[in-house]
């Protein structure tokens, strides 16, 4: 491809992309899967654009006056510290399969942007939406550009290790033999970080069940439930099962997880991950199903532990889901507020006497995170918060990385995706 036809690429990415609610990740992985002609070299370099243009989309809208896809991509090639107008201009020739010329409003942008863009509002050069600016600061305060900063950045990708089957030192020993570096978990024992992102998708470590793709803070929040061998747990909100698994290796097998999920197509891949894993303490209810409900009424204050790992924004996330900050809205941050109160209300009843209601989301909004808390205490005063340092001595030993009551992870002070964390007690009676 040449250099225009790449370009022109990364534009029509950035209209799809921008049009739809398809995470971006698959969404450009069909658009190379259905243009074989595109070699790696290709893919990279519109992946590396496209990815750009959406991690510093605030202020690239800010430099350009504009959110389409050729006013985001001037921005970006005017960014570059080698960028020169003319060379830009011409990669906008018309040419097949490159972008059609610049009119005169964009010739006119080009022109604006050669040189400083220094002014931008805090919002925009931090990329974060504009209507999100109240809650962040509310949340970080004098620390929020170091945040969003770091938020902007990729990912890195951790490893859990199934202590089912092995441990981490083995795990590492033997990626090491394969040329793969790793360094141990900061916080998670069970978490090994690798030097360099790669799949480990046919790895034989991987698909034996060794190993689990997951970050090392939702490692911290499944670790943190304290679920011992001989339990019963819920994990109401299971998803794709990557905590249930987790739980199930911390209880050796021992006891039960009952994981349920209102989407059964959610849950679709658990059963063969379960089988990968040897986990075999695992029971998956679809919550429509009536089977599941009568499960849910025969644990109606018998659960030593119910893991709450709610629907949320995904703001935590935004390094590995960049473009989810500016789909969202106002109106679905409300919503998803209803469903967390919604979720809480209707699991708290499972808790047993001294067993452990755990919320969490991976988000960074006190909307979503105190303030659901908060609500939820004023209203049922059989919970109490336990403290995460608490928690945390008797569950990992030593101190926890952040104030009590709650923990709160940030990839600028922790290295991991944004979670919250709060671990409630039901009272004796």
């Amino acid at each position: 491809m040449t250099p225009g036809a790449r370009l022109q690429a990364a534009i029509d990415l950035l209209d799809e992309i921008g049009g739809s609610a398809v995470p971006a990740d698959r969404l450009v992985g069909n658009y190379f899967r259905s243009r074989r002609y595109a070699g790696s070299k290709d893919r990279r370099a519109v992946s590396e654009m496209v990815y750009d243009v959406i991690r510093r989309r605030g202020e690239y809208a800010w430099a350009a006056g504009g959110t389409g896809s050729r006013q985001l991509a001037l921005a970006h090639l005017m960014s570059r510290p080698d960028a020169g107008a003319a060379a830009v201009a011409n990669l906008f020739d018309g040419a097949k399969y490159c972008p059609g010329e610049l009119n005169a409003e964009e010739q006119a942008l080009l022109a604006a942007m050669t040189g400083s863009w220094g002014g931008a509002p805090a919002w925009a050069a931090g990329n974060y939406p504009e209507w999100l600016a109240p809650s962040l600061t509310r949340r970080f305060g004098a620390d929020l550009e170091g945040e969003m900063s770091a938020m902007g950045a990729r990912a890195d990708v951790d490893l859990r290790v199934n202590v089912l089957k092995t441990d981490a030192a083995r795990v590492a020993a033997s990626l090491a033999k394969d040329d793969i570096a790793t360094t141990p978990g900061a916080l998670a024992p069970t978490a090994l970080r690798l030097a360099d992102r790669r799949s480990l998708a046919n790895h034989p470590l991987y698909q034996s069940g060794a190993i689990e793709i997951q970050d090392e803070g939702s490692q911290l929040v499944a670790l943190l439930c304290a679920a011992r061998a001989g339990q019963q747990v819920v994990d109401y909100c299971a998803g794709a099962g990557g905590k249930s698994l987790a739980l199930a290796a911390g209880m050796g097998n021992k006891g039960q997880i009952f994981a349920f999920d209102n989407n059964p197509r959610r849950m679709r891949p658990l059963r063969e991950r379960l089988q990968r894993a040897g986990a075999r303490n695992i029971q998956l209810h679809a919550l429509a199903d009536a089977a599941a409900r009568k499960v849910l009424a025969d644990l109606r204050g018998k659960a030593d532990r119910v893991l709450l790992d709610v629907p949320c924004s995904g703001s935590g996330a935004w390094r590995r889901n960049p473009e989810s900050k500016w789909r969202l809205s106002p109106e679905q941050l409300e919503h998803f507020g209803r469903t967390q109160t919604e979720i809480l209300n209707l699991a708290a009843p499972l808790v047993a006497p001294g067993g452990r209601l755990i919320y969490a989301t991976c988000s960074i909004l006190m909307e979503e995170n105190e303030d659901r808390i908060e609500a939820f205490l004023a209203e049922q005063s059989g919970f109490e918060v336990l403290s995460i340092s608490e928690v945390w001595a008797d569950t990992l030993g030593g101190d926890a990385p952040c104030d009590d009551p709650y923990l709160r992870l940030t990839p600028a002070r922790h290295g991991t995706d944004g979670f919250f964390l709060a671990v409630l007690q039901r009272k004796q009676t």
